[in-house]
């Protein structure tokens, strides 16, 4: 163990979501127990930046831990985006470090997504000692990252909870949910709540594949029905493209990493869908035959997008994301001591410390396209036309066997 560190400082960074208590918790636990002082560092990156200039930081000591909540979404220890190197001032690399120096902090554990481990990267190299837990509700690390369960747990219960107001209404309802530029929360909340169509940046948007899936499930439940009651439901993620990777967004301005803002893609598939209908002549016939067609009135079926937004990193954490959050919290901390820094942890197996280089963590990883075919055998829409599944087979000792279609 590297006696030079006497405290370390807790830093969350870029969007909440569940599990970051969990984080803040382990990292504070683990330090009690090797005799380090762990501070909060307000606000992220942000507040690492002005440092210098607060004229006190707390100490997660017994008392102070006891507050903090890991089954709680959110950070205790606040939240910024802020990209240090972005920041103007020349020096601002040495108030950072003359900061540390203030409240004699020897070591960083961070925990936050790709932007966040960028920044990490960034400051390991101008000689910051600093070690990530992963943290992404968006689950496009190369690592299995703090939030991700909670925000997947979170979409399944939102789309199938408005279900009941969609039967109740025959519609086809229309759920937004983050995740960016991959469809991982989308892809595995859509599955978990049996949606029947679910639409990820990973493959453009057939609108005319999509409506003729819609139509065929929507008027077959619906005319089966002995009450005429059914609905459809579609899970979005915010990051759709259409043919030509056309980002489907109201918005056209960035966030201080330069992203551009995503807004409006459930809104874009209801429109889509609403002008199919009206062009459609098989339409009005069916909402005749299913006693809902009203002239001027109720000529299509309702079609509703729903955005919930910040609903979904908020609330309550996962048991999953609390058991990780700890373990890479606890673990970033062992790591500091023992001189191991610019690195992501991905895990504590059987009581292995497991990491990698945060430059690798970090790379994107998007939805796994072979799984989306294995999923479009179970009759599922991703947009596009259902391609064949073409599975390979592995054995318990990792060797690959011939395929048996």
């Amino acid at each position: 163990m590297d006696g030079k560190i006497t405290n370390i400082g807790i830093i969350t960074s870029g969007g909440d979501c569940g599990g970051l208590n969990a984080v803040v918790r382990g990292a504070a636990k683990v330090s009690l127990a090797m005799g380090v002082g762990a501070y909060i560092i307000p606000n992220g990156y942000a507040g690492l930046y002005n440092l210098v200039n607060l004229e006190r930081l707390t100490m997660l000591d017994e008392e102070r831990v006891d507050h903090v909540n890991s089954s709680f979404a959110g950070s205790e220890a606040g939240h910024s985006r802020v990209k240090i190197s972005k920041i103007s001032n020349p020096d601002k690399y040495k108030q950072i470090s003359e900061g540390l120096e203030k409240f004699d902090i020897g070591g960083l554990v961070i925990s936050g997504g790709d932007d966040t481990g960028s920044v990490l990267v960034d400051l390991a190299e101008n000689g910051i000692p600093c070690v990530h837990a992963p943290k992404t509700m968006d689950l496009d690390l190369q690592t299995y990252s703090v939030g991700g369960d909670s925000a997947v747990n979170k979409i399944a219960h939102i789309v199938e909870d408005i279900k009941t107001t969609g039967r109740t209404h025959n519609r086809v309802m229309v759920v937004e949910v983050f995740g960016r530029y991959a469809g991982h929360t989308a892809f595995r909340g859509g599955i978990a709540a049996d949606a029947d169509c679910i639409l990820i940046p990973e493959i453009p948007v057939d609108f005319d594949v999509v409506y003729e899936h819609m139509k065929h499930i929507y008027t077959r439940r619906i005319l089966n029905s002995d009450v005429f009651s059914g609905m459809y439901s579609i899970v979005v993620a915010e990051g759709i493209r259409g043919e030509g990777g056309k980002l489907f967004t109201e918005s056209d301005s960035t966030d201080a990493f330069g992203h551009i803002k995503l807004e409006g893609a459930a809104k874009y598939v209801r429109r889509a869908l609403e002008k199919r209908m009206k062009a459609d002549p098989e339409m009005e016939a069916f909402m005749k035959a299913s006693g809902m067609y009203v002239k001027g009135v109720l000529e299509i079926p309702e079609v509703r997008d729903v955005a919930p937004g910040h609903l979904v990193r908020s609330g309550s954490t996962a048991a999953y994301d609390v058991s990780f959050g700890k373990e890479v919290g606890g673990a970033a901390v062992i790591l500091l001591m023992n001189g191991v820094t610019g690195v992501t942890v991905y895990g504590v197996v059987d009581g292995e410390i497991r990491y990698m280089p945060t430059k690798e963590a970090i790379r994107q990883r998007y939805v796994n396209l072979d799984m989306v075919a294995f999923h479009e055998q179970m009759g599922l829409c991703f947009g596009r036309k259902p391609v064949v599944y073409k599975p390979a087979f592995k054995n318990n000792e990792g060797e690959y066997v011939e395929r048996f279609l």
